[in-house]
């Protein structure tokens, strides 16, 4: 399994975009609306992320070192849906330079 602890790379290379009432208060929304910027008049995405060299201004630490998300427990649903070696995930680790060999498992055929 892929360790996201130690990469970040997901959360540096993709725009964080989702639908504005995850950060609005007033319909229970979690994402924090500060750190989020409108994109158009349904959406909204992580700041930091809808630039062209994205990085959110959640994470924390150093991609492919060590990070963690500063909202995690109320990050989005773009953020809760991503997963961990999809295709998606090991196209930035690519970018990144971050190793994914030893550590997807091998099965034989």
């Amino acid at each position: 399994m892929l360790s996201c602890v130690n990469c970040g790379a997901c959360c540096a290379n993709f725009r964080v975009s989702f639908y504005w009432s995850e950060a609005d208060p007033f319909t229970a929304g979690t994402v924090p609306a500060e750190l989020t910027e409108k994109i158009s008049p349904t959406r909204v995405a992580m700041a930091g992320t809808n630039q062209p060299k994205p990085r959110c201004v959640a994470l924390q630490g150093e991609v492919g070192k060590e990070v963690s998300c500063g909202i995690y427990p109320q990050r989005s649903s773009t953020c809760r849906e991503f997963e961990a070696g999809s295709v998606e995930c090991l196209k930035a680790r690519v970018k990144y330079g971050i190793g994914i060999e030893e550590q997807i498992p091998v099965v034989a055929a």
